[in-house]
């Protein structure tokens, strides 16, 4: 095979997904047990795959405006409206979360600019940061996976430009108090630091008094979707709101790169916005009481309050090394060094059958009896 010369030094600084391979390797193995995915174990709702196929039906199949379908954005838009009084927040629809954090990195990131993140964190945000030339500030929040504020105030100087929020998180499962979101919202706005807020999994929120930095700081960028709670992973239908400057700026790089989201699935997405989505909840808030007082006597870990993951401290070795141990023990779950500086952790998700978390806890405990 000739050497290629043509890749692009930004391509170089960062790899392939550490989860995409061990998702590779679950191909390679005979009906593991799977606790690795990070995706709703149950299917679309069927009223929402029905307005996908009758938009499909109808030829409702072209392109959409950039912003996002009328019908959707003025859907959003009044419930964002309902939600937060603020006199500048406007809302777009993207191509998926992950196309809302692309753009976000690209529309608010110069070469150099430091952006915080607090480790753990999801495995895209630091390679983002780095596509676009900026410089990733992790924030260690081991052991309990809480915010020190004073940590973050320490981290700020001349080049800091953003700080990226995800609660409920990946891989950890926890959510971020009231306390920590308003302090962090303050300290942006005092700090003149733009704040991105992932709210991805706000729906799966176990408890009442879930914040969001949007509620202490007006100028917060929000980035939600339908991906996790709607189990619409495939469906690339995201949501972005925040002050119009940023979302025109943003809908503008999408105009050039994404395009719009796919029209049959904000057709779906009209339809989503009327599913009641407390059945499922409490099925994950369920199969985490499950999976945790599974685990509890052997692991160390922090409760989950929100998300469908769950993060625990290995018994024994490196994260990788107990990682490896459960694959040969045909359990697939993902080391924690994916998602951070550390190597001591890994991250179950449960959302999966009782019977295969059943499984999985069996073959947890008795690896941490003996490793062998």
């Amino acid at each position: 095979m000739s050497e290629i010369n043509w890749l692009s030094e930004r391509s170089h600084a960062i790899d392939s997904s550490g989860i995409r391979k061990v998702f590779d390797l679950a191909a390679s193995l005979e009906n593991p047990t799977n606790l690795s995915i990070g995706q709703p174990d149950f299917d679309v709702p069927d009223d929402v795959k029905q307005a996908a196929i009758d938009a499909i039906l109808a030829g409702k199949n072209g392109y959409t405006p950039t912003q996002g379908l009328p019908a959707l954005v003025e859907k959003l838009q009044a419930e964002v409206a309902s939600r937060f009084d603020h006199d500048d927040r406007k809302v777009f629809v993207s191509s998926g979360t992950s196309g809302g954090l692309v753009l976000a990195m690209m529309s608010l990131i110069n070469p150099g600019d430091e952006v915080i993140i607090f480790d753990p964190f999801f495995v895209m945000y630091e390679p983002l940061v780095k596509l676009v030339a900026g410089v990733p500030v992790l924030l260690d929040t081991y052991p309990d996976f809480k915010i020190d504020l004073q940590m973050v105030e320490d981290a700020i100087n001349d080049r800091t430009k953003l700080v990226l929020l995800n609660s409920p998180a990946n891989p950890t499962g926890v959510v971020a108090t009231e306390e920590e979101v308003r302090g962090l919202a303050e300290i942006c706005q005092r700090r003149g630091i733009a704040l991105v807020s992932d709210e991805i999994y706000s729906e799966f929120c176990y408890h009442d008094d879930y914040a969001t930095p949007a509620d202490y700081n007006e100028q917060t960028i929000v980035i939600d979707g339908f991906s996790k709670s709607h189990a619409m992973t495939g469906w690339r239908l995201g949501m972005v709101h925040g002050p119009q400057a940023v979302i025109e700026t943003m809908a503008k790089i999408q105009q050039y790169s994404f395009v719009c989201a796919p029209q049959p699935a904000q057709w779906a997405g009209l339809a989503a916005m009327e599913t009641d989505l407390s059945e499922y909840v409490e099925s994950y808030k369920a199969k985490r009481d499950r999976i945790a007082n599974g685990l509890r006597d052997q692991f160390e870990l922090v409760q989950p309050e929100g998300a469908f993951y769950i993060f625990p401290k290995a018994p024994w070795g490196t994260g990788s090394e107990f990682v490896k141990k459960a694959i040969e023990n045909n359990l697939l779950i993902i080391p924690g060094s994916i998602f951070s500086n550390a190597d001591t952790h890994f991250r179950i998700s449960y959302a999966a059958s009782d019977e295969v978390i059943d499984r999985g806890i069996e073959v947890l405990q008795q690896l941490a009896a003996s490793p062998d």
